[in-house]
C-alpha cells in the first residue's frame, strides 16, 4: 500500500459523556476533553475518536441523532467543538467523529415531516410500508423486537434495525445520500479529519425486507433475525463508492468502518483503493459471545482460539490492506476482565495483554481508561444499568418468562455500561470526574486505579506510554508500523509470539499469556530486549511476562 498519514497514528477513543464533567451536571462535556489534552499528549496519542456528540434524545446514548449539524447541549456547543479541534491541533492531535448514518432519531425533523405528511418528500427518506394493517413481516431488529413499528393508528410501518426510536434511512433515495455527503463536508470544513462509521454494513436492504410474508422463525418469539436481509447485501458497494469518491478521497480522510468483511471482500473495503482506510475486525473481540436463536450469550473460549483468531485476522488483512487493532470500545466490556482470569488481574497480566495487541500491524486504538487498566463495574442489579439496550433485554426476559438471572449475569459480564463508567482521574470523590453524582456509577476501585499512576514509573499508563514511543518515535517505528506481520507457531497454547519485519529490523513479540512458567524457544532467544514488563531475563517467561526483542538485519 502507499503510505498514508494515518498509518503512523495512535487513536484514543473518548466517550464524552463519561470523560470529564466541567460544568457540574454529572455529565462529561467537550470542555472536559480540552482540559485533559495535556494528559493525552503526555500519553503520546495523535488522534482522538469522539463517540457521537450530535443533538440527540439519547435513547441510544447518542447513536440516535436528531440534528447532524449541532452538538448536543449536554456536551457543549459547536464553538466548543471548534475550540477542541484548534487546541488539539496545537498538540498535533487530529479529531475524528462518529458517523451514524444507517439511521437517525425519530426526533429528527426529517422523520417528523415524514410522519406528518405521507406525501412529503421526507417520507421517501425512510423505509415506510403501507399494509392492510398487519405488520409487513416477522423480521427481528437487533434489540430483540419486531423491526417494524406502526405509525400511530395508521396502516403505515417503518423499518428500524435498532431501537424503534432509530428509524433506518432509505439509502436507495439519492436525496438521502446527498444530505449525508453534504453533512460530512460540513464537518470536514470545521477541521474534522475523518470518521468512524457506525453500522455501515446495514445500509443496503434486500428485497425480502419488503416482502409481505412470514419467514421461518429462529426463536420462540416467532421472529427471524435480520442479518441475512440487511448485512452486506449486493449493491452496498454503490453507496460506499459514492461516499469514497465524493468525500473520503477528496479530503484525504481517515475512515474506519464498523463492519464484518468477508476475506474475499477485503480489497474492496480496505485495499489500496478501498472504500475505507480500515475496518474493525470482530473475530477476537467477540470471541466470547455466540448467538442462539438470534440472542447473544457468553461462550467458553480458549487461549488457542484467541491466538489463532488474531493471527488469521492479521494474515488476511495484510494481504490487501490495513488493520485497526483494538481490545476495547464503547460497545465492549473492559478487556482485562474478558481475557484475564479474575485471580490473575494485575500489572503483569494487563501489560501482557496490552503488548499482545499493540504491536500488531495496523493503526492501534486505545479506549479511554484502558491505559489505566480500568475494570468492569461490579454490577449487582438491573437497576444499576443505564444502557437502554440492556434494560430492554432484561424487560423482555421478564415478560417472556425467561431465566432473568441468566440474562442479568450476561449483562453484568458483557454489558456496554462496563466501558461507560466515568474516567477515573484520581482518588477524590467521584474519581475526579465530577463534583456531583455522575449519570452512571463510578467504579469503586477508582481509589486504586486512576490516572495518578502517571507519577509512578512502573504503571500501566507509563507502559502504554513506552509502547506508543516505540511505535511513534523510536528508531524502530518504521518497522513496527510498516513491517510485515509474521505469526510464529509454538507448541504451548498460552505462548503467543509473532514478529514485525522489514529490511532493517526483525522485531519479535513474545508473551506468556498464562500463570505458569514457560521456557523461551531456542530460536527466539536472540536479540536485544527493548521492552519487558517484568524484571526477569533468564531464558524463561514468568507468569504473564511480555518481551519485545529486536535483531538488526
Amino acid at each position: 500500500m502507499k503510505k498514508k498519514w494515518w498509518q503512523e497514528s495512535i487513536v484514543y477513543q473518548i466517550y464524552p459523556k463519561s470523560f470529564q464533567d466541567t460544568n457540574g451536571d454529572g455529565i462529561g462535556d467537550i470542555q472536559g476533553i480540552i482540559r485533559h489534552l495535556d494528559y493525552l499528549n503526555n500519553l503520546g496519542i495523535n488522534m482522538i475518536w469522539l463517540c457521537p456528540i450530535n443533538v440527540s434524545p439519547m435513547k441510544d446514548t447518542g447513536y440516535d441523532i436528531a440534528d447532524y449539524y449541532k452538538v448536543d447541549p449536554s456536551l457543549g456547543t459547536n464553538e466548543d467543538l471548534e475550540e477542541l479541534v484548534r487546541c488539539a491541533d496545537g498538540y498535533g492531535i487530529k479529531i475524528i467523529m462518529d458517523l451514524v448514518v444507517n439511521h437517525c432519531s425519530d426526533q429528527h425533523r426529517w422523520f417528523k415531516k415524514a410522519i406528518e405528511n405521507p406525501d412529503s418528500k421526507y417520507a421517501s427518506y425512510f423505509i415506510i410500508e403501507e399494509t392492510d394493517g398487519s405488520v409487513p413481516n416477522n423480521i427481528r431488529c437487533y434489540n430483540g423486537t419486531s423491526a417494524w413499528e406502526r405509525i400511530g393508528d395508521s396502516n403505515r410501518y417503518y423499518y428500524h434495525a435498532f431501537a424503534k426510536e432509530q428509524p433506518d434511512l432509505n439509502w436507495e433515495n439519492p436525496s438521502v445520500r446527498k444530505e449525508i455527503i453534504d453533512m460530512m463536508k460540513f464537518w470536514q470544513k470545521k477541521g474534522i479529519a475523518g470518521f468512524r462509521i457506525d453500522a455501515i454494513g446495514n445500509l443496503k436492504k434486500s428485497k425480502e425486507v419488503f416482502e409481505r410474508k412470514m419467514y421461518a422463525p429462529d426463536g420462540n418469539d416467532g421472529l427471524v433475525s435480520q442479518e441475512a436481509f440487511i448485512l452486506m447485501q449486493d449493491g452496498i458497494d454503490e453507496y460506499l463508492k459514492e461516499l469514497q469518491d465524493e468525500v473520503f478521497d477528496q479530503y484525504d480522510m481517515f475512515t474506519v468502518a464498523e463492519v464484518n468483511v468477508p476475506e474475499v471482500k477485503m480489497p474492496d473495503f480496505m485495499g489500496e483503493d478501498g472504500f475505507f482506510s480500515t475496518v474493525f475486525d470482530f473475530t477476537y473481540t467477540d470471541l466470547d459471545i455466540e448467538k442462539i436463536s438470534g440472542v447473544e450469550w457468553k461462550r467458553e473460549w480458549t487461549i488457542k482460539e484467541f491466538k489463532e483468531n488474531i493471527f488469521q485476522s492479521q494474515n488476511a488483512i495484510q494481504k490487501c490492506g490495513w488493520g485497526s487493532p483494538y481490545l476495547e470500545n464503547h460497545d465492549q466490556p473492559r478487556s482485562v476482565n474478558k481475557y484475564i482470569p479474575k485471580e490473575d488481574l494485575g500489572y503483569e497480566s494487563k501489560t501482557a495483554l496490552a503488548t499482545l495487541y499493540f504491536f500488531l500491524r495496523g493503526t492501534p486504538f486505545i479506549y479511554q481508561g484502558q491505559e489505566l487498566g480500568m475494570e468492569n463495574y461490579p454490577f449487582e442489579s438491573v437497576d444499576e444499568l443505564r444502557d437502554p439496550v440492556a434494560r430492554n433485554r432484561y424487560k423482555q426476559a421478564e415478560e417472556c418468562g425467561e431465566d432473568v438471572q441468566k440474562v442479568l449475569d450476561y449483562l453484568i459480564a458483557r454489558g456496554r455500561d462496563n466501558s461507560r463508567t466515568p474516567m477515573q482521574w484520581n482518588s477524590d470523590l467521584y474519581a475526579g470526574f465530577s463534583t456531583i453524582t455522575p449519570w452512571i456509577n463510578v467504579n469503586p476501585n477508582y481509589v486504586d486505579i486512576n490516572a495518578q499512576q502517571i507519577k509512578k514509573p512502573k504503571s500501566i499508563f507509563n507502559y502504554y506510554r513506552e509502547m506508543i514511543r516505540l511505535r511513534r518515535s523510536s528508531q524502530y517505528n518504521k518497522t513496527l508500523t510498516y513491517g510485515d506481520f509474521r505469526s510464529i507457531v509454538t507448541k504451548e497454547d498460552n505462548l503467543i509470539c509473532y514478529s514485525r519485519c522489514d529490511g532493517q529490523y526483525d522485531i519479535t513479540i513474545i508473551i506468556n499469556f498464562g500463570s505458569g512458567i514457560v521456557t523461551i524457544p531456542d530460536d527466539l532467544g536472540d536479540g536485544k530486549i527493548i521492552l519487558n514488563n517484568r524484571t526477569e531475563n533468564d531464558g524463561k517467561l514468568h507468569p504473564y511476562q511480555a518481551i519485545v526483542k529486536v535483531r538488526e538485519k
